[in-house]
């Protein structure tokens, strides 16, 4: 038996890496003017949004009246915030009223989406689309007045056409249940306009092809917008949803003006809240711990609306 040798090539050494290319002048041009485009928004992201963040969190953990000195008091404003009952019912009905206007506006811009982009002359159309926008552009201050004198009990608009198919008057905003479900209507009123918009931009972007083809199949009428619409569009619901929660766990000025937060605290949010503690009661560093809190609640939502769009959300 002979052994057998089998020569073995030598490695070759690995070849240096390439030197990056030289960018020639017109990209580094293109790259100048890029930066000098984005500064504008990265200076004003940093200066009236970074910063004030940092501030909050630092004011936080002060007591400060804006006369005297600030004095440390490190976790004392949120010892208080948790025991206070005004605070803690504030989230409560922060949250409720996310809950109702939020789907509310959703079902309701959805709804006239689904109208709007079905069959009827393009001038109308247009037509609609404003129509529906309009009130967004409005200030939600002046529009919170005019609805105040309109759900008035004792000589509002609301109540007098409902007196004449005989229903008796409502106390819009002086019965708590009531004025929530005012502030929410208002609320809604404004504000789906910018919901709509993204329906009707995401339904544009579904090809016809598949709603051809869904109604080869039988698929028409509800059947067709559950199975084939709402799964198309669940990306646009995400955007919308989204940006929804976190206007209305932001809202202010319609249960400022409207109601004042009352009757009691029924309509008391935690924006006003942070309005009352800071520039009324001056309590500056309370009022920061709680725009802390409302922070971390409009975060933690989020991620938690992003976490569950993993299985919810269908991209084509």
């Amino acid at each position: 038996m002979t052994n057998t040798h089998i020569p073995v090539r030598p490695q070759r050494p690995a070849a240096p890496p390439a030197p990056a290319p030289r960018l020639s002048a017109r990209d580094r041009g293109t790259r100048l003017l890029a930066t000098l485009f984005l500064a504008p928004t990265i200076v004003g992201i940093a200066v009236f949004t970074v910063v004030p963040i940092i501030g909050s969190v630092a004011l936080s953990l002060f007591h400060w009246n804006v006369i005297d000195d600030p004095r440390f008091a490190g976790a004392a404003n949120y010892r208080e915030v948790f025991t206070d009952a005004t605070v803690l019912v504030s989230f409560r009905n922060t949250l409720v009223f996310m809950v109702f206007a939020v789907a509310l506006q959703l079902l309701v811009a959805l709804v006239l989406a689904l109208a709007v982009n079905g069959r009827m002359p393009v001038w109308l159309r247009s037509v609609f689309r404003s129509a529906f926008f309009f009130p967004l552009v409005l200030s939600a201050a002046s529009v919170s007045v005019v609805m105040k004198y309109l759900f008035n009990q004792d000589f509002g608009v609301v109540n007098w056409l409902l007196g004449l198919v005989g229903v008796a008057s409502v106390p819009w905003l002086t019965s708590e249940n009531a004025a929530m479900a005012t502030v929410v209507l208002v609320y809604v009123w404004q504000q789906f306009g910018f919901s709509f918009l993204l329906f009707v931009g995401g339904l544009n972007n579904i090809p016809k092809e598949v709603h051809e083809a869904a109604a080869l199949d039988g698929a028409t009428g509800p059947r067709k917008h559950l199975s084939i619409t709402l799964p198309l569009l669940s990306p646009t619901l995400l955007v919308a949803s989204v940006v929804g929660i976190i206007n209305a766990l932001q809202v202010f000025e319609q249960p400022y003006v409207l109601t004042d937060g009352g009757p009691g605290d029924a309509t008391r949010t935690v924006v006003m809240v942070i309005y009352e503690s800071a520039f009324e009661q001056l309590r500056f560093g309370e009022a920061s711990a709680v725009g802390v809190l409302l922070f971390v609640l409009i975060m933690a939502v989020t991620a938690l609306q992003f976490r569950l769009s993993r299985r919810f959300v269908h991209y084509q």
